[in-house]
């Protein structure tokens, strides 16, 4: 059994590199994948049917707690291997019990707030977190963004397969812009040498990297953030310069935030959401601010009006008035 399931997943791997999904995509359908069936005493899941899904995703809520969004992605890894993967095209989960788990209203900084943490973040990695601000971007997309995706002219960002898998153009600060041509001229300093030392080949998606050959070592598609350090694609096996991790903006924003003495629960993505509720306050379009955001549905976007009602400028409280 173990040798079928080794098998398994090989198939479940090729697929999603010939779909062209990410890498992250294929490590978390995976793992979800490897739940399912061990959950199921290792049978394969081609002699298991929508019941035993359902079992599963209701004790991954009854037992692990996962919240619905968490539950979702599991029956996406699971509805992938057999609608993709075994060919069970019509494969479908009928009256599944979702998990109950409330929505949270997203936490938002006053722009004094963003001020003072900014303020507290190293010179290092003033622009990663000024873009995320100033720009609303995810941290995934700063971190994916590529010397090509920056249109100095027009002031505005290309954002290659956000979520979604979707391209948009978001804008780039006019206050950033001598910050952003500072870190260019840095990676390209860093890319010459990769060059010389016989490396510089650039990682693209959809392994296109192939089909550009050397093209694929122009400056354009290195990484406006790149990593110290070459290393080896887990996919790929070629050497490349990937991006930082994620991990060294967590690290730096926990400092800035206990410097700060800010006592509310912020991540990298609080950025994204004061970027999206300050322009609201600003009075622009909520189509506008849709669309920079990239959300593909508007009520997606309409949280952050609840957050406006609560605010400064929101309704008086009669103790106030």
């Amino acid at each position: 059994m173990s040798k079928l399931k080794g098998k398994l997943l090989d198939q479940v791997r090729n697929t999603i590199r010939l779909k062209g999904l990410s890498y992250n995509t294929e490590k978390t359908y995976i793992r979800w994948i490897k739940d399912y069936i061990i959950f199921n005493k290792k049978i394969h899941p081609n002699e298991l049917n929508e019941s035993h899904v359902k079992n599963w995703l209701v004790w991954l809520v009854n037992k692990r707690n996962v919240s619905a969004s968490t539950q979702n992605q599991a029956l996406s890894a699971v509805l992938f291997l057999y609608r993709n993967v075994l060919d069970k095209t019509d494969f479908f989960i009928h009256d599944l019990v979702w998990s109950k788990k409330p929505k949270r209203i997203p936490i938002v900084l006053s722009k004094n707030e963003i001020n003072l943490l900014l303020n507290h973040i190293s010179p290092k990695y003033q622009l990663h977190f000024r873009l995320l601000y100033g720009a609303g971007l995810r941290s995934s997309e700063l971190l994916r963004l590529r010397i090509g995706d920056i249109d100095l002219e027009n002031n505005q960002l290309l954002v290659r397969s956000g979520k979604g898998n979707s391209d948009r153009y978001t804008l780039l600060p006019q206050s950033l812009i001598p910050g952003v041509l500072k870190r260019i001229q840095q990676a390209e300093r860093v890319h010459s040498k990769d060059v010389a030392k016989g490396y510089g080949m650039a990682l693209l998606p959809f392994a296109l990297h192939k089909k550009f050959g050397n093209s694929a070592k122009s400056l354009k598609w290195q990484f406006l953030f790149p990593s110290r350090i070459i290393g080896k694609d887990p996919r790929s096996g070629i050497s490349c310069r990937h991006h930082i991790s994620v991990t060294s903006l967590q690290r730096e924003l926990a400092r800035a935030q206990k410097l700060s003495r800010i006592n509310k629960r912020i991540t990298l993505h609080t950025f994204r959401h004061s970027f999206a509720t300050h322009l609201l306050q600003a009075c622009y379009d909520i189509r506008t601010v849709q669309e920079l955001l990239g959300h593909k549905d508007v009520s997606t976007t309409m949280i952050y009006t609840h957050v406006l009602k609560l605010g400064s400028h929101a309704v008086k409280s009669p103790v106030d008035t």
